[in-house]
């Protein structure tokens, strides 16, 4: 049982203690409610490029990384389509100085033309090196808009479009900052050896003064039942065949949601999962093949792909693993199965819950969901977990009208050496 303490600024900062009286070390993470389904089509993104901007300095600290480090820390943050998430660890005798950095960027970040160009050409160039020159670096921006016709999680993190981010101005940027990195659309999550009233103390001190700013209100379109199968064919200079299929499933807060992560351990977690144990060890048709879920909140994708083997055609491979989805469907799965999943999957979480990070950024999410609390029902949602309820789950995703298959071929004279 995880314990915390919850409390609220006046300007609505949601504030998180973690007590962990066995570290010299804290965690201090921020969360704010913002992701990719938070952009506008067309001017996609944004959230990761504030990723970046971020650190480009605030009003009062115009280098971020420098005082950090000399208080003996490390930083890092991620962008995913649903949030975006800052955290520090440092000497808990250096705590304040994670509160004045963290503080003064919520505050305001320097807006300048020169940050925003430096942090603009990072971006394009991440862009570049990851998903237009790397061997199905596109094949995620394809499979997304293959499967979503209305929902943002129609394009990646990283944006739809490479001139969107190239096209971006000073004045959008700012509008972004002010409408979603405030007090208000965030959650402060505070781990280590320290008392409730200690943190509440430094989180009015460096954050009580921000303004609130308006709470976001998320209106983004729902994406309609999928009826028809749908299909994709690419070709590029890659060495192999590759296989993506997608199916929609249900988001967080589902029971169905942990019914469906246990199906991608026994489908396709490991050397020892069905998929790869029939289509790569025994038939040889895959070099490799996953089975894995983008653990949305909102209602995301499960995904098998997998490199064909050269010489087997990618048709084989699609009918091969359309044959394990059905024989998913119509055996279900042994209770033996479905006890090595749940195993695999306590030992992972407790694993996790090892981390004194891990605990601020877990604590820190599931009160993004609506309650820090839940984190300690997790492991019962997958517990309950039946094999009737995984064959039933099982059923509802995999149904033929779901399916979004992308064939990525080998271009036909392509040579790797």
């Amino acid at each position: 049982m995880l314990q915390f303490e919850r409390s609220v600024l006046n300007n609505g900062l949601r504030v998180l203690v973690h007590k962990d009286t066995s570290t010299p070390m804290v965690a201090v993470n921020v969360l704010y409610d913002v992701g990719a389904r938070d952009e506008e089509a067309g001017r996609t993104g944004f959230a990761h490029l504030f990723e970046h901007l971020m650190f480009g300095g605030s009003v009062n600290i115009p280098e971020y990384d420098e005082p950090l480090q000399m208080a003996g820390g490390e930083n890092n943050a991620y962008t995913t389509n649903d949030l975006t998430n800052y955290y520090i660890q440092l000497p808990l005798q250096n705590i304040e100085t994670a509160f004045w950095l963290e503080s003064d960027r919520m505050l305001s970040l320097a807006f300048s033309e020169k940050s925003l160009d430096v942090q603009r050409k990072v971006v394009c160039e991440e862009f570049k090196e990851h998903y237009l020159n790397k061997p199905y670096g596109d094949a995620w921006h394809l499979l997304r808009k293959l499967s979503y016709k209305k929902h943002p999680y129609r394009w990646p993190t990283i944006g739809e479009d490479l001139q969107q981010i190239e096209t971006a101005q000073l004045e959008d940027v700012r509008n972004f900052f002010f409408k979603h990195y405030t007090p208000a659309n965030a959650i402060l999550c505070v781990a280590g050896n320290v008392t409730t009233e200690q943190v509440m103390a430094l989180a009015e001190k460096w954050f009580g003064n921000i303004p609130a700013g308006k709470r976001y209100v998320r209106a983004v379109p729902t994406e309609p039942r999928q009826e028809e199968a749908r299909m994709q064919e690419v070709s590029a200079d890659v060495p192999l065949d590759a296989l993506y299929k997608a199916w929609h499933m249900a988001g967080r807060g589902s029971d169905t949601y942990y019914a469906a992560d246990l199906i991608t351990e026994i489908m396709g977690s490991g050397m020892s999962s069905r998929l790869y144990t029939r289509l790569v060890k025994e038939e040889q048709l895959f070099s490799s093949i996953s089975c894995y879920h983008v653990g949305s909140i909102d209602p995301g994708l499960l995904v098998i792909e997998g490199k064909v083997v050269a010489g087997r055609t990618i048709e084989e491979a699609n009918a091969a693993v359309e044959r394990e989805v059905a024989l998913l469907v119509q055996d279900g799965v042994t209770d033996m199965e479905l006890e090595k999943s749940k195993n695999k999957i306590e030992s992972l979480m407790t694993f996790e819950e090892m981390g004194l990070l891990n605990r601020a950024e877990n604590l820190a999410f599931y009160e993004l969901l609506g309650d820090a609390a839940l984190i300690n029902k997790v492991w019962d949602d997958y517990n309950a977990v039946t094999t009737g309820l995984l064959q039933r789950t099982a059923a509802h995703i995999f149904r033929p009208g779901n399916s979004n298959t992308l064939f990525y071929r080998k271009n036909t004279d392509t040579q790797i050496s």
